[in-house]
């Protein structure tokens, strides 16, 4: 059965998962806006490659840190949107949310760094 958290709850569990990301590697994001969305727009699921009727936990929008030079003309701020509607049905308690959230944060956050499915999945964050 699904659960269903307050939008304050939820913002706790993305802070906590946010947090439990090593310093050193938090202070490379400033440039990055954490969103809270309840479900993916059609463009966002179309960005992802995601079917309309799949699921979509997060999305990363932006230029990978790997991917830009050393001078590089200012950008706009990444984006990392988690969605907390398909995060709820897929997740039946408490636990079972706030490690799927974690999952989904350090997912986009790597990302960001530069990673790609295939290097998440041998981490076993697919």
């Amino acid at each position: 059965m699904p659960i269903e958290v307050s939008r304050k709850v939820f913002a706790r569990l993305v802070e906590e998962a946010l947090a439990s990301i090593p310093e050193p590697l938090r202070a490379r994001m400033d440039n990055v806006g954490i969103i809270i969305e309840d479900w993916p727009t059609p463009e966002q699921l179309e960005t992802a490659g995601v079917d309309p009727e799949d699921d979509l936990f997060g999305l990363y929008e932006g230029i990978p840190l790997i991917e830009r030079g050393i001078v590089a003309d200012p950008l706009l701020p990444d984006r990392i949107t988690i969605f907390q509607g398909p995060l709820e049905e897929a997740c039946g308690s408490e636990e079972e949310i706030r490690e799927e959230v974690r999952r989904t944060v350090i997912h986009e956050v790597a990302h960001h760094f530069g990673m790609d499915e295939s290097a998440l999945a041998d981490l076993g964050y697919d």
